[in-house]
């Protein structure tokens, strides 16, 4: 790996220090994507996501799926684990953590496309899946189908 590939990220090749709240996006990192003249697609799938019901204080239980497709940006795994981790102790509704996410998401690395699903588990005899769909408004008509088409 080329240093220049690593350059500003503060999280990688450190110790690991969890946070457990105040989630957002100064704790996402980001590289420089060498494939940039490429459509291809990022998958990040953390299967053991957990947060704060705002009501009740009960723990929400969740696999999140991240699929995008990068523009100059890549997301930095470490620093996404320790992000989706500051979530822990933080009271939210699901709608809002995977609203709140693909913003974040959006905001440091402005993709191409971007889907995000929270798939949380049965809770009170119900399971909610919520999806944000993204895709860059700047593109053309013909360039939007294309990354329409990846999956």
């Amino acid at each position: 790996m080329k240093k220049s590939e690593t350059r500003g990220l503060s999280k990688l090749g450190q110790k690991t220090s969890y946070q457990f709240s105040n989630p957002g996006p100064h704790m996402l990192e980001a590289f420089a994507n060498s494939h940039a003249h490429r459509d291809y697609i990022i998958t990040f799938v953390h299967p053991e996501f957990t947060s704060l019901c705002p009501m009740t204080g009960q723990p929400d239980f969740a696999t999140i799926t991240l699929r995008y497709v990068a523009d100059k940006l890549c997301l930095e795994s470490k620093s996404f684990k320790l992000y989706l981790a500051s979530f822990r102790n933080h009271g939210a509704f699901m709608e809002d953590i995977a609203n709140t996410m693909a913003d974040d998401l959006i905001g440091v690395l402005a993709p191409r496309r971007l889907w995000l699903e929270g798939r949380f588990n049965v809770r009170g005899g119900t399971a909610i899946t919520v999806t944000v769909n993204y895709l860059e408004a700047k593109l053309g008509a013909a360039r939007q189908k294309a990354l329409l088409g990846l999956w």
